[in-house]
């Protein structure tokens, strides 16, 4: 038989849920509960008459009654809401009063969340994780939450151990265009030691990245280009300043990639970056001097993540060997890119 909350938790419990309750943490090591409230945080130190963990669920099954009508109410309401597309702004709000950190998770990737749930929700859970979720969402980025979650990512960068992670943060902050110009320039310069954090100005910012040298454009390919010809307009724009910086910062990450999510991602960059030209006409209007680099384009045109699945399906290996299985299928890209830098 499960044991009762002690009669002093289950009387400040109960007064407390009577009032209004925005969401809910369990601090199990303490024994404390905390509560967002309209007045501010409420806490309750809870008086355990068995195991804490045993405890804690206990306490939560007090609080899914309250909030979902039904003790246990979670996950089994999560589950039927996630199929049947329940996911209210007021359904998010009775998720974040569980106390149970895998709902607020569910809230943060909820379509319909807002800013002032994520407000809450950022209070219940307040890891990277959650603001990387969360700044996916349009209504969140342009709220009042945007800054705070973009510049917590940011500040904690240094402290992902996990590359991928370290990566998504960055994606997530310059895809929600919640990173100043300062802070553009010094985490651009930081990808310069850690080319993975290339990949989120890439994805998101690749005719506007800091610049680095240009190279003229021959007369001819230029007024093609004005004229509206798809081969010379993509050479045109590798040509400009961003462009260049855009091919320089693709081979450094293609040199150094750390795991497989970051060779998926970068193929997939490249091949819509170079997309244009698979609609473009045939080359015949390209001088023969650029006919290497018209062939670059178009090779790199049609990569996308399918081509590293026969190598990365079969190994687990990360870092330089995992470089080295991909030694075959990323040389020739490297001379493809170096073409258009005019490397080679």
């Amino acid at each position: 038989m499960k044991p009762d909350l002690s009669p002093e938790d289950a009387l400040r419990l109960n007064v407390l849920l009577a009032g209004e309750l925005h969401a809910v943490r369990i601090d199990e090591g303490a024994m404390t509960l905390h509560a967002l409230t309209p007045r501010g945080e409420a806490r309750v130190a809870l008086h355990r008459n068995c195991r804490p963990d045993l405890y804690a669920m206990r306490v939560r099954e007090l609080l899914g009654g309250h909030a979902l009508g039904s003790p246990g109410g979670y996950p089994v309401h999560l589950r039927r809401w996630t199929r049947m597309g329940q996911t209210s702004p007021q359904n998010l709000a009775a998720m974040l009063k569980l106390g149970e950190p895998e709902a607020v998770t569910a809230v943060a990737l909820a379509p319909t969340l807002t800013d002032e749930i994520a407000r809450r929700a950022w209070w219940a859970l307040p890891t990277m994780e959650v603001a990387r979720d969360m700044l996916a969402h349009r209504a969140v980025c342009e709220g009042a939450m945007g800054k705070v979650l973009a510049d917590f990512l940011i500040e904690h960068l240094p402290f992902e151990e996990d590359p991928i992670q370290a990566m998504n943060s960055i994606r997530a902050v310059i895809g929600a265009d919640l990173l100043d110009a300062a802070a553009s320039e010094q985490l651009w310069a930081k990808a310069k030691r850690r080319p993975h954090y290339f990949l989120g100005f890439l994805e998101h910012r690749p005719d506007a990245l800091p610049t680095e040298g240009e190279r003229p454009l021959p007369g001819e390919v230029a007024a093609q280009a004005a004229a509206g010809d798809g081969w010379a307009r993509q050479l045109a724009r590798c040509y400009a300043p961003s462009g260049q910086s855009f091919l320089r910062a693709a081979e450094m990450a293609l040199e150094k990639p750390p795991a497989h999510e970051a060779v998926y991602l970068l193929l997939d960059i490249l091949g819509a970056y170079f997309a244009p030209v698979r609609a473009a006409a045939a080359m015949a209007g390209i001088p023969d001097e650029l006919r290497r680099e018209a062939a670059a384009m178009s090779a790199l045109s049609r990569l996308s993540n399918a081509d590293a699945e026969p190598i990365l399906t079969r190994t687990t290996a990360v870092g330089p060997l995992m470089r080295r299985h991909l030694e075959p299928l990323f040389e020739p890209l490297l001379v493809h890119i170096r073409t258009l830098r005019g490397q080679s």
